[in-house]
């Protein structure tokens, strides 16, 4: 792990101070540039180990046997005893917090000379971050947490400065999609990027506690795959999930990202997305219900199967089958384990009860993701992200006229978020078409500018 370790601050070293030397116009300054990017190789690495507060010695071996050669200093004779007795690391994943002087140095010069430094930085930056974390079998949600910060910080700082390459995916806004409830194919085209799948995920609209969880999640799947090519040790933790919140929250349009990602981390082989729900599970007679489970099983087979409003199936009554779908469900979650993640839907209550159903349930989906509500300016967002794809666009008259019909909603249990604004919006289209339909000489404005009398009452 050292080796590898070595390996990616190595490259982290040799392609930042080229950089820099390439700056600084001044070759004879390339032994300082290059400890400068090795002590903030160094920084990165120290950030990261500190993040739980837990200094190992496997960890503190890595750091040094690294970092000995490019920073030399009293690291060349120390031990991780003498690391920890002289707080070595103590206090260094304040670090992992703000952007460095080398990040906003390279910020700078993107900006000034139209060059994407910074991106390289970024790329680089991650993997050491990764890397570092790989050298705890046993990663904490602290750690988890801080290199997910270090990487929405260091992305902050440069989309912020709009120096991010084209080629690099963009935040470009994206509305939960309508439900899916045919079987898709197996994708046929090769596994997209991770960076590219949670920078779609941090580009729709609102849900940040649902993108951190998210990202979490994929941070450990990426390290502990890391741990495992390198033939370390890994942990054997479940994969299942549990969505709760409000119908229109997103809950689809995630758990088709995930189905990517675990694709993506070769987690499952095909990564498609198959929904389903009760009524597609449950029969009325003796015998049918099991067959129904396994062949939604079947068809989600090395990818991932979502089951909206899984509670119903606890809510039968003695002649109902629910019990037994749900049975079959535990026994396919353990046989299959290695081939499907399953994601189980619904509101928060409900969703707890469906989990006390079965003992087997609890031990089984280990996360629970909550997806909240929207607030009224993100549901005017989303509006206006629906309207841009339609080649609308929202006269700013007509977004205040929307948030007045927004706050006439009742927000309590079962709101539809995204799925009233997407009402909402086919209803104004309808009523734009009427508005210029006798117009006899619409002008390009006309035809595509919603306006206030567009939106419909609540």
């Amino acid at each position: 792990m050292t080796t590898s370790l070595s390996a990616l601050v190595e490259r982290f070293v040799d392609t930042t101070s080229a950089v820099l030397v390439a700056m600084d116009g001044s070759p004879q300054r390339e032994t300082q540039l290059r400890r400068d990017a090795a002590v903030e190789a160094a920084a990165i690495v120290a950030g990261v180990i500190d993040a739980d507060g837990l200094h190992s010695d496997d960890e503190l071996w890595a750091y040094i046997l690294t970092f000995a050669p490019l920073l030399g200093t009293s690291l060349e004779r120390a031990t991780p005893a003498d690391a920890r007795k002289a707080g070595l690391l103590r206090g260094r994943r304040q670090w992992l917090t703000r952007p460095s002087e080398m990040l906003q140095l390279l910020v700078s010069a993107d900006r000034r000379d139209e060059t994407h430094h910074a991106w390289g930085y970024y790329r680089n930056a991650i993997e050491l971050a990764q890397a570092s974390q790989a050298l705890d079998a046993h990663l904490s949600r602290a750690e988890l947490e801080a290199v997910d910060e270090f990487r929405s910080m260091v992305l902050r700082v440069i989309d912020q400065a709009k120096v991010r390459p084209s080629s690099a995916p963009t935040n470009a806004a994206e509305v939960p999609a309508a439900a899916d409830t045919a079987a898709p194919e197996a994708p046929a085209d090769p596994p997209r990027p991770v960076a590219e799948l949670l920078d779609e995920l941090d580009a729709l609209v609102g849900l940040e506690p649902v993108k951190r969880e998210v990202r979490l999640v994929t941070n450990l799947l990426q390290v502990q795959r890391l741990r495992a090519q390198r033939g370390l040790a890994t942990v054997d933790s479940s994969r299942h999930l549990v969505f709760t919140g409000n119908p229109g929250t997103g809950k689809t349009t995630v758990a088709r990202l995930l189905a990517e990602i675990y694709r993506s981390l070769e987690v499952i082989e095909r990564g498609q997305l198959v929904e389903t729900d009760r009524s597609q599970l449950v029969a009325g007679f003796v015998g049918q219900t099991a067959p129904r489970v396994r062949e939604a099983f079947d068809a989600a087979d090395e990818g991932v199967l979502l089951i909206d409003e899984a509670y119903a199936l606890a809510r039968g009554g003695d002649n109902d089958f629910g019990r037994e779908a749900i049975d079959t469900i535990v026994k396919l979650m353990e046989d299959r384990r290695d081939r499907v993640v399953l994601i189980v839907a619904g509101y928060p209550e409900e969703m707890q009860e469906f989990i006390e159903a079965n003992p087997g349930l609890r031990s089984r989906f280990p996360r629970t993701i909550h997806f909240p509500d929207y607030t009224d300016d993100e549901l005017v967002a989303i509006f206006a992200s629906m309207a841009e794809r339609h080649h609308y666009s929202v006269h700013d008259e007509a977004r205040e006229a929307l948030r007045q019909v927004l706050q006439t909603y009742d927000r309590g249990k079962g709101f539809g978020n995204a799925r009233v604004v997407r009402n909402l919006f086919e209803q104004a289209v309808a009523e734009h078409a009427s508005r210029v339909v006798d117009d006899p000489e619409p002008t390009d404005e006309d035809l595509t500018v919603l306006v206030a009398e567009d939106i419909p009452a609540g």
